[in-house]
């Protein structure tokens, strides 16, 4: 019985994580949950699963809603937690920046690992890639384009790849004019045309961050020079993504847009094993088109592939600052056009160290935030 901890498990991929998880029951059992702050749904999935131990990394457990459960908390708890179980297989679905420490600290624990936070990857994907390959852990993306691009080129001597295709559905505001980006609500913002997601990252797709961050994400997984990672526009989003081996040959993974199928591939690999999930009915497709990006209309983008350029502590800054202004847009104190703005400005002041360590990351994330924060009150 394979053992897995699902960390963010009351999100979108941790609840998606555990519909497929309920499915293999003589193959997994849960060992450990986490959630931020849900507690009320992290005690139904506790009493559905029944871990060994669950952690509320953003408050108070109220440890007498889980019983003999072990409850930890805060974000120190959490690190705990994953010293503490016995664990082969994680699942991260944490957002954002917080991912971070609990990867690295889970890096020393597992066999495999299912991510789906690219923020983590972004910060420090040299010391992350390197601390798994150190320690023989398997890291198997559930990103649909990145879980693409691992299916596309399973089996490849990596050497034979030239290139990659990072496919976008283009987002909620793809055929939106621009001049009425200003005034672009965060309902609107989060209306994405194919995926159902959480907030964060919906705003990230309608910005284009998303893909932008995806690029230092594949140069990370995929040890593929930024340059030679090419964004492709894809309404339909039936490709998930595409590479080009140096023979001239190109490979497209296709599929739904569902999530349970990047989920249980990561899951069962290298098993492939019936989802139940219906596939596209291709007859039915009469359009697979692909554009190039608009990087002046979504100027988020060229700031993440400048910043995964530059490397150093450039892409912990950008990620930082991006962070706190789409907070900031969601909670109404910022425009839409104001996010680019404000992350170009922090950049623009930053002295990056190159080479950087952990410590120098997480110090570039703080000041970020620090000045992120300073450059949206002066613009009010």
């Amino acid at each position: 019985m394979e053992k897995i901890a699902v960390l963010g498990s009351t999100g979108s991929i941790g609840t998606n994580g555990l519909d497929v998880i309920s499915k293999f029951p003589d193959r997994f059992k849960i060992c450990a949950l986490s959630t931020n702050t849900n507690v009320e749904l992290l005690r139904k999935q506790a009493k559905v699963f029944k871990p060994e131990a669950v952690c509320v990394s953003g408050g108070s457990g109220n440890k007498g809603k889980f019983g003999k459960i072990m409850v930890y908390e805060g974000e120190e708890g959490l690190l705990r937690m994953l010293e503490d179980v016995k664990i082969d297989t994680v699942l991260v679905g944490i957002a954002g920046s917080s991912a971070l420490l609990p990867i690295l600290t889970v890096l020393d624990r597992v066999k495999k690992m299912a991510l789906a936070n690219k923020e983590a990857l972004v910060m420090a994907g040299s010391i992350i890639m390197n601390k798994a390959a150190k320690n023989k852990v398997t890291i198997i993306p559930v990103d649909s384009e990145h879980s693409a691009i691992f299916q596309c080129i399973e089996g490849s001597n990596r050497k034979c790849l030239r290139k990659i295709f990072l496919t976008g559905s283009g987002g909620p505001l793809l055929k939106v004019e621009i001049s009425s980006f200003k005034d672009i609500t965060v309902k609107q913002a989060i209306n994405h045309p194919r995926w159902k997601m959480g907030k964060k990252i919906s705003v990230d797709s309608a910005t284009m961050m998303n893909k932008g961050l995806e690029v230092i994400e594949a140069h990370w997984l995929f040890n593929m020079e930024i340059n030679n990672i090419e964004i492709l526009i894809h309404p339909e989003a039936v490709v998930h993504s595409m590479v080009e081996f140096r023979d001239g040959a190109i490979l497209a993974q296709m599929g739904a847009c569902d999530m349970r199928i990047p989920i249980q591939y990561a899951l069962t690999y290298p098993d492939r094993i019936d989802s139940g999930i219906k596939s596209p009915e291709f007859s039915k497709i009469k359009n697979l088109s692909f554009y190039n990006p608009d990087f002046n209309r979504f100027p988020c983008m060229s700031l993440a592939c400048e910043a995964g350029k530059k490397q150093g502590t450039f892409p912990s800054v950008l990620n930082a600052s991006n962070e706190v202004c789409v907070r900031e847009f969601i909670e109404g104190g910022i425009r839409f056009t104001d996010i680019p703005k404000a992350i170009e400005k922090v950049m623009g002041l930053h002295k990056s160290v190159k080479n950087p360590g952990l410590d120098d990351i997480l110090e570039a994330d703080k000041w970020a935030r620090v000045k992120t924060k300073e450059i949206i009150r002066c613009c009010r």
